[in-house]
């Protein structure tokens, strides 16, 4: 059976707001190890001393030490590939070992693929990018789990939103410590900023360890006294305390609701049934793949790379620019998640992706690219403003929209019966196409080289903007299409949304359910009655 994210409103209530908040949004510190790799990463494959350490000397003297194009492609999105496979074992590991103990072992499994990376070996370098990537997929679906069973009720979208809010801090973080170490001569250039993901670890996994475990898995396992603990100091109350034994009841008692449904395999979470798994799931899938189609990684990936072929003096600076930008509106945005509603922020979302990406390609091609002028290259200082003020609009719109929402709908939209194994196939989604865009986007952008490491690509440079600008019209549609509106609605009443309503009346039915107080498990018990009245008559 799925003992994924839920409870019976998608948390616990609590008398201590903030010390609650405290307790659930601790574990979105998680989101830094993959922000601060992404932002690092970047970085690093742009150093001297890494590229003449790992690169290839051109022999004509014109590149100098450079990085192939396969190579670039492999260092870079390996690290998704080892994250789509640990956001899969997710499941398995939730509910074998824990979300807590799960999230202490995922910072191990991490920390062994970050000592990997200091090791000047390129097949050992590769390897140590793999495994932490493996770490980071485990973490990135145990947190929002975790999350979403801990925290508060009424502000479920905010604290599920701090994950993407710690991932732009990691990698706002990861520019910093890339600014201060680029400059170096020597092997600490690119090794400082690796070994400081040492300390997010440490951080994360020390953390975990002081909270509680989730008191809905204590309950699955069975284990009552210590759920009604967990209860207790999530809830800031005496463990033995009425509210802690009532709230222990009603989450037990959607529980075994679900445990009526039978154990549930991956297929069931395929099945288009009365409660509309397959289409649920397709729908997390999706919108997963979606937001890694914005193309947002590009510019955390290789924004460093591009801002230099642009002609831009201080790349680095750029980077730094772009995630204080991310990192800002990122904090504005999962303040809006349950107040602008999930849907509305998503359509926004693309709407404003696609016009500034669309304007970044119209400048770059026509006066944003360098011109050859007596012998020296002369760049267009107004058209690289307006290259660099586009680039962070476009950020502000995914940072308020398609960055902290995807994670909220990804952990609210499943069923009980199907949460924890729909949820871990979304995450894998948005690791798979972010290891395939990773992997693509040099071929897209680098020019074709030549000799005997000769690699084809397609030389788009900036062009590859208009790629991104047309994904964000799919994002618009699907959103439009696909996504409903979930605002202020407990996991059961997500559940009779999807049952009883269409996807472009979602807004108008979700105001019904909040106004006449309907819940699922309300209605369950109500149909209990029923039947049991007629049996009665009979």
């Amino acid at each position: 059976m799925g003992g994924g994210p839920g409870g019976t409103g998608g948390g616990v209530a609590s008398t201590s707001l903030l010390w609650a908040i405290v307790m659930s949004a601790f574990a979105a510190f998680g989101g830094i190890l993959f922000g601060y790799d992404t932002g690092t990463i970047g970085g690093i494959i742009a150093m001297e001393d890494w590229l003449h350490t790992f690169g290839r000397y051109d022999s004509t003297g014109e590149l100098g030490y450079y990085l192939a194009t396969n190579d670039k492609s492999l260092v870079v999105s390996i690290l998704s590939a080892g994250t789509f496979f640990g956001a899969l074992l997710a499941f398995p590991m939730g509910d074998i070992v824990g979300r807590k103990r799960g999230l202490i072992l995922s910072c191990v499994v991490f920390c062994l693929g970050v000592g990997l990376q200091l090791i000047t070996h390129w097949g050992i370098f590769v390897i140590g990018r793999v495994i932490a990537g493996f770490g980071v997929g485990l973490v990135s679906c145990l947190v929002p789990m975790y999350q979403s069973e801990c925290a508060p009720k009424s502000i479920r979208g905010l604290i599920v939103g701090l994950y993407q809010l710690a991932i732009t801090v990691g990698a706002l973080l990861a520019a910093i410590v890339l600014n201060f170490t680029k400059d170096q001569q020597s092997h600490s250039s690119w090794r400082t900023p690796i070994a400081v993901q040492f300390a997010w670890a440490a951080i994360l996994s020390g953390g975990m360890a002081l909270l509680p475990e989730s008191p809905r898995y204590l309950l699955l396992k069975g284990r009552q006294a210590e759920a009604r603990k967990a209860l207790g100091r999530l809830m800031s109350l005496p463990h033995n305390s009425p509210e802690v034994e009532a709230e222990a009841v009603e989450v037990s008692t959607a529980l075994a609701v679900e445990l009526q449904a039978g154990t549930s395999t991956y297929l069931d979470c395929f099945k288009n049934n009365e409660s509309r798994y397959g289409f649920r799931t397709w729908t997390g899938i999706l919108l997963q793949g979606w937001q890694q189609l914005t193309g947002i990684n590009f510019i955390f990936y290789y924004g460093t790379t591009f801002f230099q072929q642009a002609g831009i003096s201080n790349p680095f600076i750029i980077t730094i620019i772009a995630d204080v930008v991310n990192t800002v509106m990122t904090f504005v945005g999962v303040q809006l998640i349950d107040r602008v509603g999930r849907r509305r922020l998503l359509l926004v979302g693309a709407i404003g992706m696609c016009i500034s990406e669309f304007m970044v390609a119209i400048v770059g091609v026509t006066v944003g690219h360098p011109v050859q002028v007596g012998g020296g290259s002369v760049v267009n200082l107004a058209a690289q403003r307006v290259l660099i003020a586009f680039t962070c609009i476009y950020i502000s719109f995914f940072a308020i929209s398609w960055g902290p929402v995807t994670w909220v709908i990804t952990g609210e939209i499943f069923p009980l019966s199907i949460r924890a194994k729909s949820m871990s196939l979304a995450v894998a989604s948005n690791w798979l196409w972010n290891f395939a865009i990773g992997y693509a986007t040099p071929y897209l952008v680098n020019p074709s080289t030549t000799g005997v490491n000769a690699v084809k690509a397609a030389n788009l440079g900036v062009k590859v903007f208009f790629i991104w600008g047309s994904t964000c019209v799919g994002c618009f549609l699907f959103t439009y299409l696909f996504v409903p509106e979930t605002k202020g609605l407990s996991l059961e009443q997500i559940d009779l949304l999807y049952r009883e309503s269409s996807i472009l009346g979602s807004e108008d039915y979700r105001k019904k359910i909040i106004a006449e107080g309907e819940t699922f498990t309300g209605n369950h018990v109500a149909e209990k009655e029923v039947h049991y009245n007629e049996l009665e008559k009979q």
